[in-house]
């Protein structure tokens, strides 16, 4: 049985690369933490009683059914949405964007780090996000799970699940993809 403190401890060691996984899955900041949050409060309330070692298994599998749930409401709130799109009226000044409001500083950096360096760094990890974006989702999610979770063929399998000879092939298929589209781009790493 966990305790509190190490579920605490359990969920901030998380806390990052879960946002970034359903930030992948649904492109949208609010949401991903949304699911992100939703997944964490699901494990602590339902599961929370389970032993420590069970933890990150159990949130593996709570974070992809929170996000399938998401498409799932995403679905019927778009089919309403189009039905009644025609009745109102629009309007060409609803448009408030600002850039500024949705620039983020970059956390972590290194002070002694050459601006070249960290702009190429940068140009490095937006290109990787996005050939990642690019991936089929189950080769993304298993791609995903193995090498950003560090979660081993079973497990991944376990919470995908699928055989372990898929999730070796979803993992395969994504990494030549990737390779072969940064290749192309002129980054090897």
């Amino acid at each position: 049985m966990a305790t509190d403190k190490e579920l605490s401890t359990f969920l901030e060691s998380v806390e990052r690369r879960a946002f970034k996984q359903a930030l992948y899955a649904v492109r949208k900041d609010e949401s991903a933490l949304d699911i992100v949050q939703d997944a964490m409060i699901k494990l602590a309330g339902k599961y929370g009683d389970k032993p420590a070692a069970e933890l990150p298994l159990l949130f593996q599998r709570i974070l992809q059914n929170t996000i399938h749930d998401y498409f799932r409401r995403e679905k019927v709130r778009g089919t309403w949405i189009s039905l009644f799109s025609s009745l109102v009226p629009r309007s060409e000044d609803s448009e408030d964007f600002d850039l500024l409001d949705t620039h983020e500083a970059e956390e972590g950096s290194d002070a002694s780090e050459s601006s070249e360096d960290k702009v190429g760094r940068h140009q490095i990890l937006a290109a990787i996000d996005e050939e990642v974006q690019k991936l089929p989702a189950r080769q993304r999610e298993a791609f995903l799970m193995r090498y950003w979770q560090d979660m081993d063929v079973a497990e991944t399998a376990a919470v995908m699940g699928c055989s372990e000879g898929s999730v070796k092939t979803h993992c395969s298929r994504a990494t030549h993809a990737l390779a072969q589209a940064l290749r192309a781009k002129g980054i090897t790493l």
